[in-house]
């Protein structure tokens, strides 16, 4: 048993959320060395490092495998937003989750919550993965948009409106217990009485408002530090800069694991597999003018040049079509929860055909 005392610096796991246009992907940008996986665009205009666009869930999740092995200097990992990677899980799960062999058409046609289980399981793997990001001494920073919910307490007279992250009320959970810091960010208006009678009677006006972060839990939003800041800080780094650290070897017996989430059991297309025997279609063979391909899978080809002719290869072999259909008149219903659904094993597959063609060759 290996027991210690005293305080223990770590690498910290970050959420920002607040209306459209605080200043939340601006916030981010100032953290040590970051990069953006950024779902929704918003860090066109800031001069940041960021990877490719993630068009699917699969996507996102080899983006932060491949940024666990290899950190390539970067100090942060931003996330933005966790709303619209949750939009990605969610497409994935309706293309992945059958029932009776058929996908569904929306989220909440699972009946009964079940969708968004499915959904909060995926979500729960990426904060895996974030995890153990942090594990490795690097900061990981998380946006989100915020939005008005109507709240209503048990034995309390009334509902009031507060602010909540835009994200399913599952995802949302998780993201809150995950994270060391919840920091909200929202406009600070000042109001003035115009004509000296008081607040209450007299008649009010908006002079202006400033940015701010709130750091505690209020009633009317949701917010949490582990750092003993002011209950309000204005929305700049400086504020928050001593509690990041740059660079730090975090162990990961001190680094809290990512809150679990209960398995479901659901059905999901067997991955693709290939029998011993080498490719006969040369890897290199033009695209046949037929196999127009979805983006997402085009993307998820590239880190590996993975070709038409290697994913038709797999195919082919496994007996789902022959070896000169297009990959265009594959059923889409296969394409998007077996090709790109199940695309590290896919994947994975080709790599190991590509060694054993080398090693035939070079006997």
């Amino acid at each position: 048993m290996q027991i210690t005392t005293g305080c223990i610096e770590t690498a910290q796991k970050v959420v920002v959320y607040g209306p459209e246009g605080i200043g939340k992907s601006t916030l981010a940008s100032q953290f040590p060395k970051p990069l953006f996986i950024d779902t929704e665009g918003s860090s066109k205009r800031l001069n940041v490092s960021r990877t490719h666009y993630p068009s699917s869930w699969s996507m996102l999740i080899s983006l932060v495998e491949e940024f666990k092995r290899d950190a390539m200097g970067f100090q942060t990992l931003v996330l933005d937003t966790a709303d619209w990677a949750e939009m990605l899980a969610i497409n994935h799960v309706l293309n992945t989750i059958l029932v009776n062999g058929v996908g569904m058409a929306g989220i909440e046609d699972y009946g009964y919550g079940k969708g968004y289980v499915y959904v909060a399981e995926a979500f729960g793997r990426l904060l895996n993965l974030l995890t153990d990001v942090v594990r490795k001494g690097i900061n990981v920073v998380v946006t989100a948009h915020a939005q008005m919910r109507k709240f209503e307490q048990p034995h309390e007279m009334g509902a009031y409106d507060r602010w909540e992250l835009k994200c399913s009320r599952r995802v949302a959970a998780l993201l809150k217990e995950w994270a060391d810091m919840v920091l909200f960010a929202n406009f600070e208006t000042f109001v003035i009485n115009v004509d000296n009678q008081g607040a209450q009677k007299g008649k009010n006006k908006a002079t202006g408002s400033k940015r701010v972060i709130y750091t505690v839990h209020h009633a009317c939003w949701d917010a949490k530090n582990r750092h003993d800041l002011p209950d309000k800080i204005d929305l700049e780094y400086s504020k928050i800069a001593h509690l990041i650290p740059a660079t730090i070897n975090a162990s990961p017996s001190v680094v809290p694991p990512a809150p679990a989430v209960k398995e479901v059991k659901k059905e999901v297309p067997a991955p693709v597999t290939v029998p011993e025997e080498a490719p006969d279609v040369p890897l290199d063979s033009p695209l046949n003018p037929e196999d127009v391909l979805p983006d997402a899978l085009l993307d998820l080809m590239k880190p590996q040049k993975v070709t038409v002719d290697e994913i038709k290869q797999a195919v082919s072999f496994k007996g789902y079509y022959p070896l000169e259909t297009p990959i265009s008149r594959y059923d889409p219903a296969f394409v998007s929860g077996v090709l790109i659904g199940a695309w590290p094993q896919v994947e994975k597959i080709i790599i190991e055909r590509r060694g054993s063609a080398c090693q035939q060759i070079a006997i």
